[in-house]
C-alpha cells in the first residue's frame, strides 16, 4: 500500500482513533477466541472435520464484520471437489474466500512458522509446500488426493500479490493437481473498488508491506467493499496444465479488468 493511500485511509481527531483501538481490541478478542475454538474442537489435529469447517466459517464472517468488509458474491461458490484459482490482492483475500465456502489453501511453506496466523493457517487445513524443493510431483499427487475426496483446494496462481488493476500471468505448474484427479477448475475474481469505482489501492498488499502497518491503516475505514465472481468450472480432460492455466487466467482478466 502507497503512502498516498495510508493518508488518504488516515482519519482527523480523537474519535476515529479511539474507534481504531476498539476495533484492535476486537480483533485480538478474536484471535483469541479462535485459538480457543480451534483447541476445543481439535482443529490442529483434525481440521478436516465438517464441525470444524463450519465453525472456521463462522468465526472468519465475524471477522469479515470487525474489518467493516462488505462482500459481494456474483455467480455459484463450488459444492465439493473443485480447484479454485483466484487473482491476489492483499492478505484479505483468504478470509474473503474462506468465509464464502468450503475451502483449503495451497500456501508456502514459511507462513506455517509466522506467529499465530502459521498456527491458525495449519489449523484451518492449509496445505503447505516449499518453493523450489522438487516436491511439486508429490505435492501434486498429494493435491489431487484432497480433491478425489470431495475438498475444494484454492491457489493464487500468480504467485504474488498486486495492486487489482492487472492480473499476472497464472503460474503453470500448480495445474497438474486438477488434471491428475479430473477434478473441475473454477476461477475465482477478486476485485476491491473504492468509492469512485476504480482499484482500492489501500487494499493491496505489496511491494515492501508490512502487515501491522496495512490492517492499523484499515481499521480507520469505514468499509471495505469487495466482489468475487465465481466463474463458470472448466472440467479439465485432454488440455495440458499450460492451456488449463491461460484459459483460467483469461478468465479472471476478464473479470478483473473487464476485457
Amino acid at each position: 500500500m502507497t503512502t498516498e493511500a495510508v493518508s488518504a485511509a488516515t482519519g482527523q481527531g480523537a474519535w476515529p482513533q479511539l474507534r481504531r483501538l476498539w476495533r484492535v481490541a476486537r480483533v485480538l478478542a478474536h484471535i483469541l477466541l479462535g485459538f480457543v475454538l480451534a483447541l476445543v474442537f481439535g482443529a490442529f489435529w483434525a481440521p478436516y472435520r465438517p464441525v470444524v469447517r463450519r465453525i472456521a466459517r463462522w468465526w472468519l464472517q465475524h471477522l469479515l464484520g470487525i474489518l467493516n468488509v462488505q462482500v459481494t458474491v456474483q455467480g455459484a461458490p463450488p459444492v465439493a471437489g473443485h480447484f479454485l484459482v483466484a487473482n491476489h490482492v492483499s492478505w484479505l483475500d483468504i478470509p474473503v474466500l474462506a468465509a464464502q465456502t468450503d475451502v483449503y489453501f495451497l500456501s508456502k511453506a514459511e507462513v506455517r512458522n509466522w506467529p499465530l496466523i502459521g498456527h491458525l493457517a495449519a489449523a484451518a487445513g492449509t496445505l503447505f509446500i516449499r518453493r523450489g524443493s522438487g516436491e511439486s510431483r508429490q505435492k501434486a499427487e498429494e493435491i489431487a488426493g484432497h480433491l478425489r475426496n470431495g475438498h475444494n483446494i484454492l491457489v493464487f496462481p500468480e504467485g504474488t500479490t498486486t495492486d487489482g488493476r492487472s492480473v499476472r500471468r497464472f503460474f503453470r505448474q500448480l495445474f497438474t493437481a486438477p488434471l491428475l484427479a479430473q477434478a473441475p477448475v473454477q476461477p475465482v475474481a477478486l476485485r476491491y473498488r473504492d468509492r469512485h469505482g476504480e482499484p482500492d489501492r489501500g487494499i493491496a498488499f505489496i511491494n515492501d508491506d508490512a502487515f501491522h502497518t496495512h490492517l492499523w491503516a484499515m481499521l480507520l475505514r469505514d468499509d471495505v467493499p469487495v466482489t468475487v465472481t465465481f466463474g463458470e468450472p472448466v472440467i479439465a480432460t485432454d488440455e495440458t496444465p499450460e492451456m488449463l492455466s491461460q484459459q483460467c487466467h483469461r478468465t479472471v482478466l476478464q473479470a478483473v479488468t473487464g476485457h
